[in-house]
């Protein structure tokens, strides 16, 4: 996998490799990216959802994933969440000087979607979205909650997923993938006010 902007000394970024009986992953993840992104997974439709995540987050990302697509886009999307999670995780460190909290709005045309972070090291997923169709082209709608629950355990973050309306299921979901890759950049942004990690506790 090229490392291009990987090897910047300082950057928060991480890279992780996964391979089961199922599938086959190499994920590379840069916090402090350009949203330079490399995709090659058997998943089309996740594919331009990653790209978007990363496109509007601003966050380098590369992901190799070949999985057992024969049988159904399952363990592919599930694992890349897996991995994506692990990275996000291990990139942040002590999460010293992050805001921590974002919500982001995002408009796709008639759909509106809302995702709501805290980067507080306490996995919890809610996920409120109804979707007019249960496919996109061959991918299952099912299958955005399955990433995302996973992202969220992974990563150990809340995270508040609501899709408000639209008629589009397309629309929806990339209005979802839109507003995550916003709400994760503006939480895991350093302010300067921020002395140590952003809790009373004192740690995350």
């Amino acid at each position: 996998m090229a490392q291009d902007n990987f090897a910047a000394a300082g950057a928060r970024r991480s890279e992780v490799a996964r391979k089961t009986n199922e599938t086959d992953i190499k994920l590379a993840f840069g916090v402090d990216g350009t949203g330079d992104v490399n995709l090659e997974t058997d998943v089309p439709f996740l594919n331009h959802m990653l790209d978007l995540f990363a496109k509007h987050g601003q966050f380098d990302l590369k992901v190799e994933a070949r999985g057992d697509v024969d049988i159904d886009d399952h363990h592919t999307v599930e694992d890349i969440g897996i991995c994506l999670g692990q990275t996000l995780r291990e990139a942040l460190g002590d999460k010293a000087g992050i805001k921590r909290y974002a919500s982001v709005f995002v408009p796709m045309d008639e759909a509106l979607a809302q995702v709501i972070v805290d980067v507080s090291n306490r996995p919890h997923f809610e996920y409120r979205a109804e979707y007019p169709s249960q496919t996109v082209g061959s991918f299952s709608t099912e299958l955005v909650h399955e990433f995302l629950w996973k992202l969220a355990l992974e990563s150990r973050i809340t995270l508040h997923v609501i899709v408000h309306y639209g008629k589009n299921t397309h629309h929806m979901i990339e209005a979802v993938f839109k507003a995550l890759g916003r709400a994760l950049d503006e939480a895991t942004q350093i302010d300067p006010r921020v002395k140590g990690v952003p809790s009373t506790k004192g740690v995350l």
